[in-house]
This record gives structure tokens, C-alpha cells and sequence, in this order.
């Protein structure tokens, strides 16, 4: 898996890309907490849950069925995050599908649920160029420093570019339209 602070990039990214009018700041904030959300299913393994489980890691919380839950979720409490129901489903649902596309990306575990129910099979993108990161207790050695170059050299580099000439495309054409 990607860093959780990789996951939260993405709608992160997006919210700079498209301006606090268009995503307010606290529908960002949910977007972020709803990319990092599937990696909750690591209680699985305090419960003894295996990894290849369907309730595991990388499993139905990594599921597009999932990402669209947390969106309907979500989407009831549009108003509180200040955005249109349906601006609130579909920034949310595809924040949190974000993560197991990531996920798919990296170079290590058994691959992502992406189409559970109707599929256990894992799956992996077929360009796996990030390196997976170490869980807990070994994140903080020389192999977590390779996993964070791998995801800045991956991620953070075209993401931020990406957002940063987003918004820079958007204020030079409201600063034309005037």
C-alpha cells in the first residue's frame, strides 16, 4: 500500500486544482479521510482476519461497491459539508476509490478486491511501479524512505504538478474573462 499520506494527497490535490467554490474545504477534508478510510480493514488482523480473506486486507473495503457507499454516506450529509448532494456523492465515492487504484500501483501484497461482491479475485494494475510500504513497525527504517521516494517520484511529482497547473489554468482564465 501507498503511504496513508499519499492517499490523502489525491483529493487533497483536487481541492487546490479546483478552488475552495467549486470543493469547500470541509468535503476536502472528507475526501482525504474517505482515501485513507480502506486501510481501516487492518483491524482484520487483530481479529484474525487473514490478508487473503474477503473482509482482509485489500478486500471489500478496497472495492469499488465500497468507494459508492461512502459516497451515498456521505451524500446525507451534504449539507453539513457545505456541497450539492451529488457533488458530495461523487467527490467522496471517487476519493475513496482513489485508494485501491493506488493500491493497485504498488509492487507488493496480493492485490486489490477492486469488484467484490461479485469477485474475490485480487487485482494489481499492470504497471506496478510503487514500492509497497511496510505496515507499523518497519515504516520508520531505510526501506520507509524507499517507499516515500518511490511514492514522490510516482505520486506527489505529476499530482502536484497536476493541481498546481489546474489552478493555475483556472485563475489565469478568470483573470482573462475580466
Amino acid at each position: 500500500m501507498p503511504t496513508i499520506l499519499t492517499h490523502a494527497l489525491i483529493p487533497l490535490a483536487a481541492g487546490v486544482a479546483l478552488g475552495s467554490r467549486r470543493l469547500p474545504p470541509r468535503l476536502v477534508g472528507a475526501g482525504m479521510l474517505a482515501a485513507m478510510l480502506p486501510d481501516a480493514d487492518v483491524v482484520a488482523f487483530k481479529l484474525g482476519i487473514e490478508y487473503a480473506h474477503a473482509l482482509g486486507h485489500r478486500g471489500a473495503s478496497h472495492s469499488l461497491v465500497f468507494a459508492l457507499a461512502c459516497g451515498a454516506v456521505a451524500a446525507g450529509g451534504a449539507r453539513w459539508l457545505r456541497a450539492p448532494a451529488m457533488a458530495t456523492f461523487l467527490f467522496i465515492a471517487l476519493s475513496a476509490a482513489s485508494h485501491p487504484l493506488l493500491d493497485m500501483l504498488t509492487d507488493g501484497g496480493l492485490g486489490v478486491a477492486l469488484l467484490w461482491p461479485w469477485s474475490e479475485a485480487r487485482h494489481f494494475a499492470p504497471w506496478r511501479v510503487i514500492e509497497v510500504s511496510p505496515l507499523a513497525n518497519r515504516f520508520f527504517s531505510a526501506r520507509g524512505v524507499d517507499v516515500l521516494l518511490s511514492e514522490f517520484r510516482w505520486v506527489w511529482v505529476p499530482v502536484l504538478a497536476l493541481a498546481c497547473f489546474t489552478a493555475w489554468l483556472r485563475r489565469s482564465m478568470r483573470v482573462g474573462a475580466t
